[in-house]
Parts: structure tokens; sequence; C-alpha cells
């Protein structure tokens, strides 16, 4: 194997770290709120959990079906139906959360080093795979940030970290 093709495979296997560790922020959040909550916005302009769920497996269907072959932003996708609220039930919003997930994983999964530096398109836009997996990278963890904090936020007083708990650093530093 190549020193190229090492640092490929590598890339393909951090960013499913990433991806994963994405993933478990979402799904301990969710664990942590209450159904009434996934509904609620914070303000007018704001997106509520089921916005953003529903927006999250839009896009990772359009961006992971057909990925090396066909644009990222398929025709079928209703971009603007993402942000619109169902009141779809709990069961629902995690099923839609969990088949995003499923899509986006099984299509990384598939790649390989040599399709690291390969041209995908996004909106007409071209991009390398590496790009775009960078691009989703970003995109989803600044949703998970809104996730978790809006969780965080409904579930008050009950939050239970998904880190360090403030106060507990020194339990977490390494001994010399």
């Amino acid at each position: 194997m190549t020193d190229q093709a090492h640092v490929a495979d590598v890339f393909l296997q951090e960013s499913i770290r990433a991806f994963q560790s994405m993933k478990k922020l979402g799904d301990k959040s969710f664990a942590q709120t209450n159904e009434v909550f996934f509904y609620q916005t914070i303000d007018e302009g704001a997106n509520s959990l089921e916005v953003i769920i529903k927006h999250m497996h839009g896009n990772m269907l359009s961006r992971w079906t057909d990925f090396l072959t066909t644009d990222g932003e398929k025709e079928w996708r209703d971009r603007d139906g993402e942000f619109e609220g169902d009141r779809l039930s709990r069961e629902q919003l995690l099923a839609l959360w969990e088949d995003g997930w499923q899509v986006m994983f099984t299509t990384l999964g598939s790649l390989t080093s040599e399709h690291v530096l390969s041209q995908v398109l996004i909106r007409g836009e071209s991009h390398t795979v590496l790009q775009a997996i960078q691009r989703q990278v970003s995109h989803y963890g600044y949703h998970v940030g809104q996730i978790v904090l809006l969780c965080k936020h409904w579930s008050s007083q009950d939050w239970q970290s998904l880190s360090i708990a403030r106060g507990q650093s020194k339990h977490f530093k390494p001994t010399m």
C-alpha cells in the first residue's frame, strides 16, 4: 500500500469515527429529552429538534445515496419540507435519525482509498470525495451541536453531561 493510499484509508476511518461520535452525542441527548420538547423552539426563527432531525435525514439520504455517481442534491429531495413541523412521533423521528445515519455509514463503509480524490457533485459543484466528506462533517457537527444545546436546554436540571461535568476536570487529568 502506498503512503497516499494509507493516508486515504486513515482519513476514511477517522471520518467514520467522527460521524459515530456525533451520532452518539445525538442519541444520548435524545434519550434525556421528553417527546414534548421535540416540537418546541427557543424563538420564532429557530428550528425544533423535529426540524433538525428531518433536515439531517433529508440531507443524508440526498448526499449519500449514489454518492459517487449522482449529484448530492437529488431531485426528489423536499428540502423546504424538511423545515416544516409535522409533529411526527418521537419513534418516527428517531427512525428517520437512524435511517439517515445508516445510509451514510453504509456509503462511507463502501469507499476505498482509491475513491478519496475522485470527483463528486453537490448542487452541480465538483468536490473531491475528501472535500465532500469534510463538508458533511462540518454540517452534521453544526446540527448535532444544535441538538445537544436544545436537549440540554429542555432537560434543564435533569441534564446528565455528555462529557466531563463542570468541576470534575481534576478527576480526568493524567497523573505524571
